[in-house]
């Protein structure tokens, strides 16, 4: 399982040009879900993303969780970052779970989050969705469950 967070001042997705989950401060979460990912999987990433130090501290160090901060997660099923980009001009998508199982441990993401604590929005699952954001640093890290 793997988790691209990015800190964020706001950030928001739409469906058909319908707003389906905004945050202010935090991170959006863009979350692939594999092949061979169980539940231990779903809630170690959790508890890594909502632990992740990223945001500054009163000197300006990266010490603050997203919860110590007071922000938000907006969390957004990816399957392409289950992609294999290894070999050729184009991805392969064999690595990425079947959508029953990738929609499942989606929620269970969500809610595992929700559990530790942090405010969580999502986008849509499967849909054909449109995020926004004004990223802030810019600070992305990719986080993996293995």
């Amino acid at each position: 399982m793997k988790a691209l967070i990015q800190r964020v001042s706001q950030a928001s997705v739409t469906v058909a040009g319908e707003t389906v989950g905004a945050i202010e401060r935090g991170l959006l979460v863009l979350l692939g879900v594999e092949a061979g990912d169980s539940v231990t999987d779903v809630q170690k990433l959790a508890e890594k993303v909502v632990r992740y130090r990223v945001f500054g501290d009163d000197n300006g160090k990266m010490n603050l969780n997203v919860q110590q901060a007071g922000g938000s997660l907006l969390v957004v099923s990816q399957f392409t970052l289950a992609a294999d980009t290894r070999s050729g001009l184009r991805p392969s998508f064999t690595p990425a779970a079947a959508p029953v199982l990738a929609e499942n441990y989606y929620q269970q993401f969500c809610q595992a989050c929700r559990t530790l604590g942090v405010v969580v929005e999502t986008g849509r699952f499967a849909a054909d969705m449109q995020v926004s954001l004004i990223n802030d640093g810019p600070v992305t890290f990719l986080l993996e469950s293995r």
